[in-house]
C-alpha cells in the first residue's frame, strides 16, 4: 500500500499498534489492592498464553499517596522500574492532561494515578496486546478519563470497598454508588463531560477529513521519495516504479502485485477527464475513485467493464456540457475533492516495463484545458495547510481547525445536518472558529484528541463487525461504502487504508490465529493447504502477503513476500491440492517452492482476491486454517 502520514497524538505514540497500554485500578485500602495483585499473579499463566504484556500497573491508598507497583507477568516476582513508570506516566499524562511526576527512588510513587471512568466506574485492567484484548473479558477499559488524586480517593472512599466486587478488580469493573460521587463533587463537571462525549462523536464522524487533509497536503506540498511514496501536484499522477520490498518502512501492508498511480483531484470547479490506453484483457487495472470521506463512489476499469477512453470525472453541483469523445463516470462525486487509486497487475519484474509504458498513458485533464494541444498544466496548487504536528504546527487544537476547514471545503451531506447543529454547541462544523470556545470545552475536545485514535484502532483491532471463519476476518459486505456507519468509516477505512476496496473489486481476508487461535509466531511453523479445485475463486488474481506488526513486509534471504496464482514454480501435491508453508526457517528443498518466510517473530498475514466470485464475498467459500505442525 501506498504510504500513509503519522499522525503524533502522544508521548506513548498511542497510534501505533504499542504492546503496553495504561488502565489502572483504584482501591481504598492496601487489602483490597492486595488481594486484587493477588488475582492477577494466580492469572499469569493465562495471560502469557494471550501473549499479555509483562507488565501491570495497580494503584492503592498508602498513606495519602497512590502508589504504582509493578507486575512482571514473564517472571516470578515484582518489580519497580523507574523506566517503566516513566512509560505510565507519559500515558497517563497524556489521557489526563495533567502531569505526572517521576521520582527517582526504585520505591516508585506518584500522587496522580487511576480513572474516573464514565462518572460512575472505576476498573482494574491489564496491558494486553490489541489483537488479543477481547480473550481477557472485560480488562481493556481504555476511555478518556479525569485523574483522580489521592484526595479524590477519601472522598469516593467506601464506594471502592470490597463489597462492591474488589475481588473481581482483576478482570471487572467496580461500580461506585451514586452516593460517592455526590460526596465528590469535584470530581464531575458536566459541561466538561457533554463537550466530552459530544467531541468524541464529532471526531468519529470526522477523522476521514482529518486524515485526507493531512495525506492531500503531504502527497501534494512535500516532497517524497519519487519511486516508492505518492508526490505530485493537484490533480497530476503519480506514478510508482517498483514493486515494493522490504526495504520500505511505511507500514499501511503494501501489495507486492501492483504498481500503483495517485492523485488528489479538484472538482470543485469544473470536471477532470481521465484518459487511459488500450490493456489488454488478460491484464488487471482499476482506478478507484475515493471521495474525502474515504468512501468510493465509482471505479474505471476492467471489472467494470472499461476500455480504452476518456472518462469524465464530475463534482457536486457542476452542469454543463462535455465534448463528445468523452464518457461520463456515474455517479458523479459528491465531494469537490477525490483521490483516485490506480492499480496495474504486474507480472514479475520482466513485465515492469510494459506497465511502465501504461502509467504514461493515464492522463488527467481539466476541461477548460481539453482539445488544446502542447498546453502545460499547472505544476503547483496551494492546499490547505493541516494544523497539526505533521504539516509543521504544535496546535494542541489542530485536528479541529483542520476538520472544521475541511468540513467547509467539503460540506457535509444535507442529511447530516441535525448531527452537524449538535457539534456545532462545541465549536465544531464549516468554518467554525473552535478558539471561541470556552476553556472547559477545549480542554474536553484535546482530552478527546488524546483518545480518538486508540479508540478506532482498538474498534478495528476488535473485529467485532467482521465474520471470522477458521481464522479468516472477512470483512463486512459495505466496506469501502460505509457511509452513514461513521464508526467503520473511520476506523476500518479511513484509519487503516485511507480508504477500502469495494468487495465486488477485491476482498482481503486478515489472519492472525493459526486453527487453535493461537497467535501466529515466527517461533512455529505453519500449513496452509488449498484442496483441488478449492483454491481462492477469483476472475482476477489472488495472494498471500506477510506482514510484521509494524505492517511492513519482514526482510527475507530470497526476497518473497506474497505467494499467490501467478508465482512461478509453485508445486502442486499428489492429489492436486496446493499447500503453502509459514515459517522462519527453509523447509526444505523440495518445499522451498511454497515457503513464505515469516522471520522470527510475531507475523500476520492478509489473503487477496481481485475481482473476487460471490461466494467469497458472502463467506460461503471458506478459506482453510493456518495449521501449526510442530
Amino acid at each position: 500500500m501506498v504510504e500513509k502520514p503519522k499522525i503524533q497524538d502522544s508521548k506513548a505514540n498511542m497510534l501505533l499498534p504499542e504492546k503496553h497500554r495504561l488502565v489502572a485500578g483504584i482501591f481504598a485500602s492496601k487489602e483490597a489492592a492486595d488481594a486484587a495483585m493477588k488475582k492477577i499473579k494466580d492469572l499469569r499463566p493465562r495471560l502469557q498464553k494471550v501473549n499479555a504484556s509483562n507488565i501491570l500497573v495497580l494503584a492503592k491508598d498508602n498513606k495519602g499517596k497512590v502508589e504504582i507497583n509493578i507486575i512482571d507477568i514473564d517472571s516470578t516476582s515484582g518489580t519497580n522500574s523507574i523506566s517503566l513508570v516513566e512509560r505510565v506516566a507519559a500515558d497517563v499524562n497524556t489521557i489526563s492532561g495533567k502531569p505526572v511526576g517521576i521520582p527517582t527512588e526504585s520505591n516508585v510513587q506518584a500522587t496522580h494515578l487511576g480513572y474516573a471512568l464514565n462518572p460512575g466506574t472505576v476498573a482494574i485492567g491489564l496491558f494486553v496486546g490489541l489483537q488479543y484484548a477481547g480473550k481477557i473479558e472485560d480488562s481493556i477499559r481504555e476511555i478518556g478519563a479525569q485523574v483522580l488524586t489521592s484526595d479524590d480517593l477519601k472522598r469516593i472512599g467506601a464506594g471502592l470497598g470490597a463489597a462492591e466486587g474488589t475481588n473481581d478488580l482483576a478482570v471487572k469493573a467496580a461500580a461506585v454508588p451514586q452516593s460517592a460521587l455526590q460526596a465528590a463533587p469535584s470530581v464531575f463537571d458536566w459541561q466538561a463531560e457533554y463537550a466530552y462525549s459530544l467531541g468524541l462523536q464529532a471526531f468519529i464522524y470526522g477523522f476521514p477529513y482529518i486524515y485526507n487533509a493531512l495525506t492531500r497536503y503531504k502527497w501534494t506540498n512535500i516532497p517524497q521519495d519519487p519511486k516508492r511514496i505518492p508526490y505530485a501536484p493537484v490533480s497530476h499522477f503519480w506514478h510508482a516504479s517498483e514493486l515494493i520490498d522490504a526495504t520500505y518502512r511505511d507500514g499501511g501492508c503494501p501489495n507486492n502485485d501492483t504498481l500503483y498511480s495517485v492523485a488528489w483531484v479538484d472538482l470543485g470547479k469544473e470536471p477532470v477527464i481521465l484518459t487511459v490506453p488500450d490493456i489488454s484483457e488478460e491484464r488487471y487495472w482499476t482506478f478507484e475513485l475515493v471521495t474525502f470521506t474515504s468512501d468510493n463512489f465509482a471505479y474505471v476499469g476492467r471489472r467494470v467493464g472499461s476500455r480504452a477512453g476518456n472518462y469524465a470525472l464530475i463534482g457536486p453541483g457542476w452542469h454543463g456540457n462535455l465534448p463528445e469523445d468523452v464518457t461520463v463516470v456515474t455517479p458523479s462525486s459528491p465531494t469537490p475533492w477525490i483521490l483516485i487509486l490506480g492499480r496495474t497487475l504486474v507480472d514479475g519484474v520482466d513485465d515492469l516495463p510494459a506497465v511502465h509504458a501504461l502509467q504514461t498513458q493515464y492522463k488527467l485533464t481539466p476541461l477548460s484545458f481539453w482539445g488544446k494541444p502542447d498546453i502545460q498544466l499547472p505544476e503547483s496548487r496551494d492546499v490547505y495547510k493541516p494544523a497539526i504536528a505533521l504539516a509543521g504546527t504544535e496546535d494542541p487544537l489542530g485536528a479541529w481547525k483542520t476538520l472544521n476547514s475541511m468540513l467547509l471545503e467539503n460540506p457535509p451531506a444535507a442529511h447530516h445536518e441535525v448531527l452537524l447543529k449538535q457539534f456545532a454547541t462545541i465549536g465544531v462544523g464549516p468554518g467554525l472558529d473552535v478558539e471561541q470556545q470556552p476553556e472547559v470545552v477545549k480542554n474536553a475536545l484535546k482530552r478527546v484528541l488524546s483518545i480518538g485514535i486508540p479508540l478506532l484502532r482498538q474498534q478495528f483491532m476488535s473485529g467485532v463487525w467482521a465474520k471470522f471463519v477458521n481464522g479468516w476476518r472477512y470483512p463486512p459486505v459495505n466496506i469501502g461504502r460505509f457511509g452513514d456507519e461513521f464508526l467503520l468509516r473511520a476506523a476500518d477505512q479511513s484509519l487503516v487504508g485511507i480508504t477500502a476496496n469495494d468487495p465486488v473489486e477485491a476482498v482481503y481476508l486478515v489472519n492472525l490465529t493459526d486453527s487453535s487461535g493461537e497467535p501466529l509466531t515466527g517461533v512455529h511453523k505453519y500449513e496452509v493447504t488449498f484442496p483441488k479445485g478449492y483454491e481462492p475463486p477469483v476472475d482476477a488474481f489472488w495472494s498471500m502477503t506477510v506482514y510484521g506488526t509494524d505492517y511492513n513486509f519482514i526482510p527475507n534471504r530470497i526476497n518473497r513476500y506474497s505467494i499467490g496464482d501467478r508465482t512461478r514454480g509453485v508445486k502442486k501435491n499428489a492429489d492436486g491440492g496446493i499447500t503453502f508453508y509459514f515459517q522462519n526457517e527453509p523447509p526444505g528443498s523440495e518445499k522451498e517452492s511454497n515457503w513464505l518466510p515469516t522471520g522470527s517473530e510475531a507475523w500476520f498475514t492478509i489473503l487477496r482476491m481481485y475481482i473476487p466470485h460471490p461466494a467469497v464475498i458472502n463467506a460461503e467459500w471458506k478459506c482453510p486454517p493456518i495449521t501449526k505442525v510442530d
